[in-house]
């Protein structure tokens, strides 16, 4: 009788350990499916739009491509027609009069601000200014889109007021809170880009 009860105890304890590990698998499997739905959930969230020309263009002017990513997520949500009260157009928000400054610059012959509608040469347009930028704050990524937002003048100006920035370089406080808030959430996006598409892979 003794033996008959050790081996009742013997099944009764793989039979246990096999259920333990059918529940484990399951959790795990659930796991991995909840972390997989959530990663593409977050993809279409954060999409690649346009990415041919983004990363043809953030390659040509020496930009981070998740940083494109992010100010067009901000900006327009990836809408090429989108037009803002203050008129700035298309996917980058661009205004009229930018968009030609910047047509001269990089020599784009017969302009005209319709041109801004079409999402080639608005990310061209976008991200050769964006280059321009940084360039003109030393790779500084939160000086250039304050600037992006607020314009190069007043960030320039900002920099000089020690209310602002406590060592010329770096600001400390922003006067607009529009450009506040613009900064910290291209900042966010362009980390949550970074995040999902550079971690994952």
């Amino acid at each position: 009788m003794g033996k008959i009860c050790n081996i009742n105890h013997d099944i009764g304890g793989v039979t246990l350990r096999k259920k333990v590990a059918v529940i484990f698998l399951i959790l795990l499997g659930l796991l991995f499916t909840y972390e997989l739905n959530t990663y593409y959930f977050l993809k279409k969230i954060y999409p690649l739009k346009y990415q041919n020309y983004v990363v043809y263009y953030a390659k040509e002017y020496g930009v981070d491509p998740y940083l494109v990513f992010a100010v067009i997520k901000v900006e327009s949500n990836f809408k090429s027609n989108a037009i803002s009260s203050k008129n700035a157009i298309g996917l980058m928000q661009i205004l009229p009069e930018t968009g030609e400054w910047i047509a001269k610059k990089i020599g784009i012959k017969n302009y005209s601000n319709n041109m801004l509608f079409e999402p080639k040469y608005n990310i061209q347009m976008g991200t050769w200014y964006l280059s321009y930028l940084l360039k003109n704050f030393n790779g500084n990524m939160q000086l250039a889109i304050a600037a992006y937002n607020g314009g190069s003048g007043n960030v320039d100006a900002w920099l000089k007021d020690k209310k602002f920035s406590k060592d010329g370089k770096q600001l400390h406080a922003v006067p607009f809170p529009e450009t506040n808030r613009y900064i910290k959430k291209v900042l966010a996006v362009y980390q949550m880009y970074k995040f999902i598409y550079e971690t994952k892979n």
